[in-house]
Protein backbone atom coordinates (compact mmCIF):
# COMPACT_ATOMS: atom_id res chain seq x y z
CA UNK A 1 0.00 0.00 0.00
CA UNK A 2 0.66 3.68 -1.14
CA UNK A 3 -0.13 6.46 1.79
CA UNK A 4 0.95 9.81 2.91
CA UNK A 5 3.36 9.76 6.02
CA UNK A 6 4.53 12.15 8.97
CA UNK A 7 8.35 12.44 8.67
CA UNK A 8 8.87 13.56 11.87
CA UNK A 9 6.47 11.31 14.14
CA UNK A 10 6.83 7.43 14.86
CA UNK A 11 5.21 5.38 12.88
CA UNK A 12 3.79 1.59 14.11
CA UNK A 13 2.94 -0.88 10.87
CA UNK A 14 1.30 -3.99 11.32
CA UNK A 15 1.76 -6.38 8.51
CA UNK A 16 -0.46 -9.37 7.31
CA UNK A 17 0.61 -12.33 4.83
CA UNK A 18 -0.85 -12.18 1.55
CA UNK A 19 -3.67 -15.08 1.50
CA UNK A 20 -2.27 -15.82 -2.23
CA UNK A 21 1.09 -16.49 -0.96
CA UNK A 22 -0.04 -18.13 2.54
CA UNK A 23 -2.13 -20.50 -0.12
CA UNK A 24 1.20 -21.05 -2.64
CA UNK A 25 3.49 -22.42 -0.16
CA UNK A 26 0.88 -25.07 1.30
CA UNK A 27 1.77 -28.52 -0.31
CA UNK A 28 -0.08 -29.17 -3.77
CA UNK A 29 -1.87 -32.32 -5.39
CA UNK A 30 -1.22 -33.62 -8.38
CA UNK A 31 -4.24 -35.18 -8.53
CA UNK A 32 -7.97 -35.03 -7.26
CA UNK A 33 -11.50 -36.33 -6.82
CA UNK A 34 -13.91 -33.68 -6.49
CA UNK A 35 -15.82 -33.72 -3.08
CA UNK A 36 -14.25 -36.95 -1.75
CA UNK A 37 -13.28 -36.34 1.93
CA UNK A 38 -10.02 -36.51 3.55
CA UNK A 39 -10.17 -39.48 5.33
CA UNK A 40 -11.08 -41.06 2.39
CA UNK A 41 -8.62 -39.84 -0.29
CA UNK A 42 -5.84 -42.07 0.50
CA UNK A 43 -4.39 -45.89 1.35
CA UNK A 44 -1.52 -45.55 3.62
CA UNK A 45 1.54 -46.92 1.93
CA UNK A 46 5.02 -47.15 3.45
CA UNK A 47 7.48 -46.06 1.56
CA UNK A 48 11.91 -45.21 1.41
CA UNK A 49 12.48 -42.28 3.59
CA UNK A 50 15.03 -41.06 0.52
CA UNK A 51 11.57 -40.53 -0.75
CA UNK A 52 8.21 -38.29 -0.79
CA UNK A 53 5.91 -40.57 0.83
CA UNK A 54 3.52 -41.75 -1.79
CA UNK A 55 -0.18 -42.60 -1.55
CA UNK A 56 -1.86 -44.52 -4.39
CA UNK A 57 -5.32 -43.62 -6.05
CA UNK A 58 -7.91 -45.75 -5.12
CA UNK A 59 -11.36 -46.89 -7.19
CA UNK A 60 -13.66 -43.78 -7.12
CA UNK A 61 -17.48 -45.00 -7.65
CA UNK A 62 -18.26 -42.52 -10.96
CA UNK A 63 -22.06 -42.19 -9.28
CA UNK A 64 -20.55 -40.96 -6.01
CA UNK A 65 -17.64 -38.82 -7.02
CA UNK A 66 -17.82 -38.53 -11.20
CA UNK A 67 -15.33 -35.67 -11.35
CA UNK A 68 -11.65 -36.17 -11.02
CA UNK A 69 -8.75 -34.34 -12.41
CA UNK A 70 -4.92 -34.52 -12.81
CA UNK A 71 -1.76 -32.18 -13.14
CA UNK A 72 -0.12 -32.46 -16.78
CA UNK A 73 3.23 -33.45 -14.96
CA UNK A 74 5.96 -34.38 -18.00
CA UNK A 75 8.65 -35.53 -15.73
CA UNK A 76 10.82 -38.31 -16.92
CA UNK A 77 13.20 -38.74 -14.18
CA UNK A 78 11.25 -41.69 -12.40
CA UNK A 79 12.49 -44.63 -15.10
CA UNK A 80 15.77 -43.46 -15.30
CA UNK A 81 16.13 -43.28 -11.92
CA UNK A 82 14.90 -47.04 -11.50
CA UNK A 83 16.85 -47.88 -14.22
CA UNK A 84 20.01 -46.89 -12.17
CA UNK A 85 18.77 -49.13 -9.22
CA UNK A 86 18.51 -52.06 -11.50
CA UNK A 87 21.70 -51.84 -13.01
CA UNK A 88 23.41 -51.93 -9.67
CA UNK A 89 21.71 -55.34 -8.86
CA UNK A 90 19.48 -53.43 -5.92
CA UNK A 91 15.78 -53.22 -5.33
CA UNK A 92 14.28 -50.20 -6.18
CA UNK A 93 12.23 -47.92 -2.97
CA UNK A 94 8.70 -48.04 -3.92
CA UNK A 95 8.48 -44.38 -4.00
CA UNK A 96 11.10 -43.81 -6.53
CA UNK A 97 8.28 -45.56 -9.01
CA UNK A 98 6.30 -43.16 -10.41
CA UNK A 99 3.99 -44.95 -12.56
CA UNK A 100 2.91 -41.92 -14.86
CA UNK A 101 7.01 -40.78 -15.34
CA UNK A 102 7.63 -44.03 -16.22
CA UNK A 103 4.57 -44.18 -19.00
CA UNK A 104 5.66 -40.58 -19.83
CA UNK A 105 9.44 -41.46 -20.43
CA UNK A 106 8.50 -42.78 -23.94
CA UNK A 107 6.73 -40.49 -25.42
CA UNK A 108 3.98 -42.61 -26.48
CA UNK A 109 1.53 -42.25 -29.78
CA UNK A 110 2.60 -38.74 -30.33
CA UNK A 111 0.12 -36.65 -32.75
CA UNK A 112 0.90 -33.23 -34.24
CA UNK A 113 -1.88 -30.92 -33.56
CA UNK A 114 -3.63 -29.58 -36.51
CA UNK A 115 -4.16 -25.75 -37.66
CA UNK A 116 -3.83 -23.32 -35.26
CA UNK A 117 -4.30 -25.53 -32.37
CA UNK A 118 -1.52 -25.63 -29.72
CA UNK A 119 -2.84 -29.23 -28.19
CA UNK A 120 -4.23 -32.45 -29.26
CA UNK A 121 -6.02 -35.24 -27.15
CA UNK A 122 -6.98 -38.43 -28.36
CA UNK A 123 -7.99 -41.51 -26.41
CA UNK A 124 -7.35 -45.24 -26.58
CA UNK A 125 -8.71 -48.38 -24.73
CA UNK A 126 -7.13 -51.60 -24.24
CA UNK A 127 -7.25 -54.60 -21.59
CA UNK A 128 -6.01 -54.34 -18.00
CA UNK A 129 -3.66 -57.18 -17.68
CA UNK A 130 -3.84 -57.32 -13.98
CA UNK A 131 -7.48 -57.81 -13.98
CA UNK A 132 -9.51 -59.14 -16.83
CA UNK A 133 -12.58 -57.64 -16.02
CA UNK A 134 -11.31 -54.11 -16.11
CA UNK A 135 -10.11 -52.07 -18.99
CA UNK A 136 -7.30 -49.06 -19.52
CA UNK A 137 -8.97 -45.84 -20.91
CA UNK A 138 -5.46 -43.66 -22.08
CA UNK A 139 -6.07 -40.04 -22.75
CA UNK A 140 -2.80 -38.98 -24.64
CA UNK A 141 -2.38 -35.21 -25.00
CA UNK A 142 0.08 -33.89 -27.54
CA UNK A 143 1.77 -30.68 -27.88
CA UNK A 144 2.55 -28.37 -30.84
CA UNK A 145 5.87 -29.06 -32.26
CA UNK A 146 7.86 -25.69 -33.00
CA UNK A 147 10.55 -25.41 -35.67
CA UNK A 148 14.25 -24.82 -33.52
CA UNK A 149 14.72 -22.08 -35.90
CA UNK A 150 11.22 -20.11 -34.23
CA UNK A 151 11.92 -21.20 -31.09
CA UNK A 152 12.13 -17.24 -28.96
CA UNK A 153 15.98 -16.50 -28.00
CA UNK A 154 17.48 -18.14 -24.69
CA UNK A 155 19.16 -17.19 -21.60
CA UNK A 156 20.14 -20.26 -20.01
CA UNK A 157 22.14 -19.86 -16.64
CA UNK A 158 23.83 -23.10 -15.52
CA UNK A 159 23.67 -23.31 -11.93
CA UNK A 160 26.31 -26.61 -11.43
CA UNK A 161 26.94 -28.47 -7.60
CA UNK A 162 30.49 -28.64 -7.98
CA UNK A 163 30.65 -29.48 -3.91
CA UNK A 164 32.56 -32.91 -2.85
CA UNK A 165 30.25 -34.94 -2.93
CA UNK A 166 30.46 -34.51 -6.87
CA UNK A 167 33.44 -35.85 -7.76
CA UNK A 168 32.65 -39.41 -8.52
CA UNK A 169 32.61 -40.31 -12.22
CA UNK A 170 28.34 -40.43 -12.56
CA UNK A 171 28.04 -36.61 -11.42
CA UNK A 172 30.30 -33.85 -12.09
CA UNK A 173 31.86 -35.08 -15.34
CA UNK A 174 28.56 -36.57 -16.40
CA UNK A 175 27.29 -33.01 -16.29
CA UNK A 176 29.96 -31.93 -18.07
CA UNK A 177 29.63 -34.21 -21.05
CA UNK A 178 25.58 -33.34 -20.70
CA UNK A 179 26.14 -29.62 -21.04
CA UNK A 180 28.51 -30.06 -23.80
CA UNK A 181 26.23 -31.98 -25.88
CA UNK A 182 23.60 -29.12 -25.04
CA UNK A 183 25.95 -26.03 -26.13
CA UNK A 184 27.16 -27.65 -29.71
CA UNK A 185 23.09 -26.84 -30.47
CA UNK A 186 23.47 -22.99 -29.18
CA UNK A 187 22.46 -20.59 -31.77
CA UNK A 188 24.12 -17.00 -32.01
CA UNK A 189 21.10 -15.79 -30.58
CA UNK A 190 21.24 -17.88 -27.42
CA UNK A 191 23.51 -17.24 -23.86
CA UNK A 192 24.70 -18.95 -21.44
CA UNK A 193 26.12 -18.15 -17.52
CA UNK A 194 27.25 -20.60 -15.25
CA UNK A 195 27.25 -20.26 -11.57
CA UNK A 196 28.96 -22.93 -9.23
CA UNK A 197 28.40 -23.79 -6.00
CA UNK A 198 31.09 -26.02 -3.52
CA UNK A 199 32.33 -24.20 -0.55
CA UNK A 200 31.36 -21.01 -1.73
CA UNK A 201 29.12 -19.70 -4.34
CA UNK A 202 30.62 -18.13 -7.83
CA UNK A 203 29.79 -16.62 -11.92
CA UNK A 204 31.63 -19.40 -13.24
CA UNK A 205 31.08 -17.87 -16.84
CA UNK A 206 29.44 -14.34 -16.98
CA UNK A 207 26.57 -14.67 -19.88
CA UNK A 208 28.15 -15.36 -23.50
CA UNK A 209 26.61 -15.85 -26.83
CA UNK A 210 25.79 -19.42 -28.22
CA UNK A 211 28.61 -19.15 -30.77
CA UNK A 212 31.43 -19.07 -28.48
CA UNK A 213 31.20 -22.48 -28.08
CA UNK A 214 34.24 -22.87 -27.90
CA UNK A 215 34.77 -20.29 -24.68
CA UNK A 216 31.88 -21.93 -22.84
CA UNK A 217 33.04 -25.61 -23.00
CA UNK A 218 37.02 -24.93 -21.90
CA UNK A 219 35.02 -23.28 -19.00
CA UNK A 220 33.03 -26.31 -18.24
CA UNK A 221 36.02 -28.50 -18.57
CA UNK A 222 38.14 -26.26 -15.81
CA UNK A 223 35.39 -27.41 -13.49
CA UNK A 224 36.48 -29.50 -10.14
CA UNK A 225 34.78 -30.54 -7.19
CA UNK A 226 35.18 -29.82 -3.48
CA UNK A 227 33.89 -28.33 -0.52
CA UNK A 228 30.31 -27.96 1.46
CA UNK A 229 26.81 -27.16 -0.97
CA UNK A 230 24.95 -24.14 0.02
CA UNK A 231 22.72 -24.79 -2.81
CA UNK A 232 19.88 -21.45 -0.85
CA UNK A 233 22.76 -18.90 -1.86
CA UNK A 234 23.74 -20.84 -4.98
CA UNK A 235 19.87 -20.32 -6.36
CA UNK A 236 19.60 -16.94 -5.01
CA UNK A 237 22.72 -15.99 -7.57
CA UNK A 238 21.89 -18.07 -10.40
CA UNK A 239 18.32 -16.04 -10.55
CA UNK A 240 20.46 -12.83 -10.04
CA UNK A 241 22.46 -13.33 -12.67
CA UNK A 242 19.38 -14.45 -15.05
CA UNK A 243 17.07 -11.64 -14.21
CA UNK A 244 20.36 -9.34 -15.27
CA UNK A 245 20.49 -10.37 -18.56
CA UNK A 246 16.49 -11.21 -18.92
CA UNK A 247 15.42 -11.51 -22.51
CA UNK A 248 11.58 -9.67 -23.05
CA UNK A 249 9.64 -12.42 -24.57
CA UNK A 250 12.89 -14.96 -24.44
CA UNK A 251 12.96 -18.04 -22.85
CA UNK A 252 15.05 -17.37 -19.28
CA UNK A 253 15.68 -20.44 -17.25
CA UNK A 254 18.09 -21.81 -14.66
CA UNK A 255 19.40 -24.96 -14.82
CA UNK A 256 20.25 -26.54 -12.13
CA UNK A 257 23.10 -29.71 -12.24
CA UNK A 258 23.19 -31.44 -8.32
CA UNK A 259 22.81 -34.34 -6.59
CA UNK A 260 20.22 -32.36 -4.42
CA UNK A 261 22.00 -32.89 -1.09
CA UNK A 262 22.09 -29.29 0.09
CA UNK A 263 23.90 -28.81 3.71
CA UNK A 264 24.28 -24.98 4.01
CA UNK A 265 21.43 -22.39 4.46
CA UNK A 266 17.96 -23.53 3.86
CA UNK A 267 18.16 -27.86 3.14
CA UNK A 268 14.67 -28.71 3.63
CA UNK A 269 11.98 -29.46 1.45
CA UNK A 270 9.46 -26.81 2.92
CA UNK A 271 12.25 -24.16 2.98
CA UNK A 272 13.44 -24.79 -0.31
CA UNK A 273 9.50 -24.93 -1.72
CA UNK A 274 9.39 -21.09 -0.09
CA UNK A 275 12.61 -19.87 -1.45
CA UNK A 276 11.66 -20.87 -5.46
CA UNK A 277 8.08 -19.71 -5.04
CA UNK A 278 9.58 -16.33 -4.25
CA UNK A 279 11.45 -16.48 -7.48
CA UNK A 280 9.04 -18.01 -10.04
CA UNK A 281 7.19 -14.47 -10.64
CA UNK A 282 10.20 -13.45 -12.13
CA UNK A 283 9.52 -15.31 -15.36
CA UNK A 284 12.60 -17.32 -15.43
CA UNK A 285 11.64 -21.04 -15.45
CA UNK A 286 13.74 -23.69 -13.39
CA UNK A 287 15.03 -26.83 -14.99
CA UNK A 288 16.30 -30.36 -12.42
CA UNK A 289 19.14 -32.44 -13.88
CA UNK A 290 19.12 -34.70 -11.46
CA UNK A 291 22.85 -37.27 -10.75
CA UNK A 292 24.25 -39.54 -8.13
CA UNK A 293 23.54 -42.21 -5.64
CA UNK A 294 23.59 -42.98 -1.85
CA UNK A 295 23.23 -39.23 -0.99
CA UNK A 296 20.53 -38.46 -3.91
CA UNK A 297 17.57 -36.12 -2.67
CA UNK A 298 14.98 -37.16 -5.48
CA UNK A 299 12.50 -34.75 -2.95
CA UNK A 300 14.44 -31.81 -3.10
CA UNK A 301 14.57 -31.91 -6.82
CA UNK A 302 11.09 -32.50 -7.55
CA UNK A 303 9.98 -29.60 -4.75
CA UNK A 304 12.39 -26.76 -6.94
CA UNK A 305 11.45 -28.07 -10.70
CA UNK A 306 7.78 -28.19 -9.33
CA UNK A 307 7.44 -24.70 -7.72
CA UNK A 308 10.11 -23.27 -10.34
CA UNK A 309 7.60 -23.98 -12.93
CA UNK A 310 10.05 -26.73 -14.76
CA UNK A 311 10.65 -29.82 -14.74
CA UNK A 312 12.72 -32.36 -13.67
CA UNK A 313 15.14 -35.50 -14.68
CA UNK A 314 17.17 -37.96 -13.97
CA UNK A 315 20.87 -38.40 -15.72
CA UNK A 316 22.05 -42.03 -15.06
CA UNK A 317 24.25 -41.92 -18.33
CA UNK A 318 25.77 -40.05 -21.49
CA UNK A 319 23.08 -41.89 -23.73
CA UNK A 320 20.38 -39.91 -21.10
CA UNK A 321 21.65 -36.87 -21.32
CA UNK A 322 21.70 -37.02 -24.73
CA UNK A 323 18.12 -37.80 -25.31
CA UNK A 324 16.83 -34.82 -22.41
CA UNK A 325 19.51 -32.31 -23.41
CA UNK A 326 19.38 -33.25 -27.07
CA UNK A 327 16.75 -35.18 -28.83
CA UNK A 328 14.01 -33.78 -26.73
CA UNK A 329 15.94 -30.48 -26.07
CA UNK A 330 12.60 -28.02 -27.24
CA UNK A 331 10.18 -30.72 -25.24
CA UNK A 332 12.64 -30.33 -22.26
CA UNK A 333 13.45 -26.55 -22.21
CA UNK A 334 11.07 -24.54 -24.58
CA UNK A 335 7.21 -24.54 -22.75
CA UNK A 336 4.08 -23.58 -24.34
CA UNK A 337 1.79 -24.05 -21.09
CA UNK A 338 2.12 -22.90 -17.70
CA UNK A 339 -0.83 -24.73 -14.95
CA UNK A 340 -1.95 -27.29 -17.10
CA UNK A 341 -4.67 -29.73 -15.96
CA UNK A 342 -7.06 -31.63 -16.82
CA UNK A 343 -10.43 -31.90 -15.21
CA UNK A 344 -12.55 -35.27 -16.06
CA UNK A 345 -15.98 -36.05 -15.70
CA UNK A 346 -16.87 -39.55 -15.83
CA UNK A 347 -20.68 -41.14 -17.39
CA UNK A 348 -21.81 -43.31 -14.48
CA UNK A 349 -24.07 -45.05 -17.13
CA UNK A 350 -21.65 -46.63 -18.71
CA UNK A 351 -18.12 -46.29 -16.25
CA UNK A 352 -18.91 -48.30 -12.59
CA UNK A 353 -15.72 -47.07 -11.05
CA UNK A 354 -12.32 -45.42 -12.55
CA UNK A 355 -9.05 -45.13 -10.49
CA UNK A 356 -6.23 -43.12 -11.59
CA UNK A 357 -2.81 -44.87 -11.92
CA UNK A 358 -0.02 -42.62 -11.05
CA UNK A 359 -0.61 -38.88 -10.34
CA UNK A 360 0.08 -40.48 -6.82
CA UNK A 361 -0.17 -37.52 -4.03
CA UNK A 362 2.52 -37.15 -0.97
CA UNK A 363 1.32 -37.85 1.86
CA UNK A 364 1.42 -34.23 3.76
CA UNK A 365 -1.14 -32.72 0.90
CA UNK A 366 -3.46 -35.27 0.99
CA UNK A 367 -3.88 -34.73 5.26
CA UNK A 368 -4.23 -31.00 4.49
CA UNK A 369 -8.23 -30.64 3.17
CA UNK A 370 -7.23 -27.13 2.39
CA UNK A 371 -4.91 -28.86 -0.53
CA UNK A 372 -5.37 -27.59 -4.07
CA UNK A 373 -4.65 -29.22 -7.76
CA UNK A 374 -1.20 -27.81 -8.91
CA UNK A 375 -0.98 -27.22 -12.42
CA UNK A 376 1.96 -28.41 -14.72
CA UNK A 377 3.90 -27.81 -17.36
CA UNK A 378 4.03 -28.86 -21.27
CA UNK A 379 7.33 -27.94 -23.47
CA UNK A 380 6.87 -27.87 -27.39
CA UNK A 381 6.29 -31.38 -28.83
CA UNK A 382 6.00 -32.64 -25.46
CA UNK A 383 3.32 -35.62 -24.93
CA UNK A 384 1.41 -36.83 -21.83
CA UNK A 385 -0.13 -39.98 -21.12
CA UNK A 386 -2.72 -40.30 -18.60
CA UNK A 387 -4.19 -43.85 -17.36
CA UNK A 388 -7.18 -44.85 -15.91
CA UNK A 389 -8.16 -48.49 -14.81
CA UNK A 390 -12.20 -48.37 -15.39
CA UNK A 391 -14.85 -50.84 -14.77
CA UNK A 392 -18.00 -50.55 -17.56
CA UNK A 393 -21.40 -51.36 -17.61
CA UNK A 394 -22.29 -52.76 -21.25
CA UNK A 395 -21.03 -49.96 -23.35
CA UNK A 396 -23.11 -50.36 -26.44
CA UNK A 397 -20.81 -51.27 -29.38
CA UNK A 398 -22.54 -49.47 -31.85
CA UNK A 399 -23.92 -46.02 -30.39
CA UNK A 400 -22.61 -43.45 -30.47
CA UNK A 401 -22.76 -42.25 -26.44
CA UNK A 402 -20.64 -39.82 -24.04
CA UNK A 403 -18.27 -41.97 -22.24
CA UNK A 404 -16.80 -38.52 -20.25
CA UNK A 405 -16.27 -34.93 -20.68
CA UNK A 406 -12.72 -33.20 -20.41
CA UNK A 407 -11.76 -30.04 -19.84
CA UNK A 408 -8.07 -28.59 -20.83
CA UNK A 409 -7.01 -25.76 -18.94
CA UNK A 410 -3.64 -24.20 -19.27
CA UNK A 411 -1.63 -20.74 -19.96
CA UNK A 412 -0.53 -19.89 -22.28
CA UNK A 413 3.54 -19.49 -21.88
CA UNK A 414 4.26 -16.40 -24.19
CA UNK A 415 0.45 -14.37 -24.15
CA UNK A 416 0.16 -15.75 -20.86
CA UNK A 417 -3.61 -15.59 -21.78
CA UNK A 418 -5.88 -18.57 -19.86
CA UNK A 419 -7.38 -21.16 -22.64
CA UNK A 420 -10.37 -23.87 -21.63
CA UNK A 421 -10.87 -26.11 -23.98
CA UNK A 422 -14.12 -28.98 -23.74
CA UNK A 423 -13.90 -32.49 -25.30
CA UNK A 424 -16.46 -35.50 -25.25
CA UNK A 425 -15.28 -38.59 -24.91
CA UNK A 426 -17.79 -40.89 -27.68
CA UNK A 427 -17.29 -44.72 -27.83
CA UNK A 428 -16.48 -44.42 -31.21
CA UNK A 429 -13.56 -42.67 -30.33
CA UNK A 430 -12.02 -45.32 -28.10
CA UNK A 431 -9.71 -47.93 -30.28
CA UNK A 432 -7.15 -50.06 -29.51
CA UNK A 433 -3.72 -48.85 -30.10
CA UNK A 434 0.38 -50.97 -30.23
CA UNK A 435 1.17 -47.62 -27.93
CA UNK A 436 -1.75 -48.40 -25.53
CA UNK A 437 -0.61 -51.88 -24.94
CA UNK A 438 2.99 -50.78 -24.59
CA UNK A 439 1.75 -48.34 -21.96
CA UNK A 440 0.08 -51.08 -20.40
CA UNK A 441 2.86 -53.17 -20.17
CA UNK A 442 5.14 -50.26 -18.43
CA UNK A 443 1.98 -49.48 -16.39
CA UNK A 444 2.01 -53.21 -15.15
CA UNK A 445 6.54 -53.42 -14.73
CA UNK A 446 6.04 -50.00 -12.43
CA UNK A 447 2.75 -51.33 -10.39
CA UNK A 448 4.67 -54.60 -9.75
CA UNK A 449 7.62 -52.88 -8.63
CA UNK A 450 6.39 -50.56 -6.01
CA UNK A 451 4.14 -53.68 -4.86
CA UNK A 452 0.68 -52.16 -5.50
CA UNK A 453 -2.03 -53.78 -3.55
CA UNK A 454 -3.76 -53.48 -6.96
CA UNK A 455 -1.59 -55.49 -8.92
CA UNK A 456 -0.73 -58.27 -6.55
CA UNK A 457 -2.35 -61.15 -8.60
CA UNK A 458 0.03 -60.66 -10.62
CA UNK A 459 3.22 -62.65 -11.30
CA UNK A 460 6.48 -61.34 -12.37
CA UNK A 461 6.42 -63.89 -15.30
CA UNK A 462 3.05 -62.60 -16.62
CA UNK A 463 5.14 -59.21 -16.31
CA UNK A 464 7.39 -60.61 -18.60
CA UNK A 465 5.03 -62.03 -21.02
CA UNK A 466 2.95 -58.74 -20.95
CA UNK A 467 5.71 -57.11 -22.04
CA UNK A 468 7.18 -59.10 -24.71
CA UNK A 469 3.63 -59.18 -26.20
CA UNK A 470 3.66 -55.24 -26.33
CA UNK A 471 7.22 -54.73 -27.21
CA UNK A 472 8.35 -53.79 -30.42
CA UNK A 473 12.18 -54.03 -30.58
CA UNK A 474 12.80 -52.25 -33.45
CA UNK A 475 12.40 -48.89 -31.53
CA UNK A 476 15.09 -48.59 -28.93
CA UNK A 477 13.74 -47.12 -26.11
CA UNK A 478 11.15 -49.99 -26.17
CA UNK A 479 13.62 -53.10 -26.69
CA UNK A 480 15.42 -51.24 -23.18
CA UNK A 481 12.59 -51.51 -21.26
CA UNK A 482 12.50 -54.92 -22.41
CA UNK A 483 16.04 -55.40 -21.45
CA UNK A 484 15.10 -53.66 -18.32
CA UNK A 485 12.24 -56.53 -16.94
CA UNK A 486 14.68 -59.24 -17.78
CA UNK A 487 17.12 -57.71 -15.31
CA UNK A 488 14.61 -57.01 -12.67
CA UNK A 489 13.43 -60.78 -12.97
CA UNK A 490 17.04 -61.46 -11.83
CA UNK A 491 16.90 -59.40 -8.48
CA UNK A 492 13.44 -59.64 -7.36
CA UNK A 493 12.45 -63.32 -8.61
CA UNK A 494 15.90 -65.54 -9.10
CA UNK A 495 15.66 -69.17 -10.09
CA UNK A 496 16.42 -71.30 -7.68
CA UNK A 497 20.20 -73.04 -8.08
CA UNK A 498 19.82 -77.04 -7.87
CA UNK A 499 21.26 -78.61 -4.83
CA UNK A 500 24.71 -80.71 -5.61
Amino acid sequence: KNFAVKTDVWHTLILSQNTATIIKNKPRLISFTKNTPANKRYNPTLSSESYFKLIENDFVKTNLYPNTGFSLNVNKASYSNIRRFINMGMVVPPDAVRVEEMVNYFNLNYQQPTGDSIFKIKTSITNCPWQTNHQLLLINISAKKIDIEKIPAGNFVFLIDVSGSMEIPNRLPLIKEAFQLFVKNLRPIDKVAIVTYGGMVGTWLTSTPGNEKDVIINRLEALNAAGDTPGESAIEAAYKLAKANFIIGGNNRVILATDGDFNVGQTSEKALDELISKQRETGIYLTCLGVGMGNFKDSKLQTLAKRGNGNYAYIDNLHEAEKVLVQELTETLYSVADDATINITFNPTYINSYRLIGFDNKREAIADESSEMDGGEMGTGGCTTAIFEIETNNIPSTTDIGLLTLKFHDVNSQSKEYSNIDYVIKNTEVDTTNAATFAAAVATYGLKLKNSPFCNNISWANVKITTQKATNTTFFLQNDFMTLVDKTIKIYNPSKKKKK
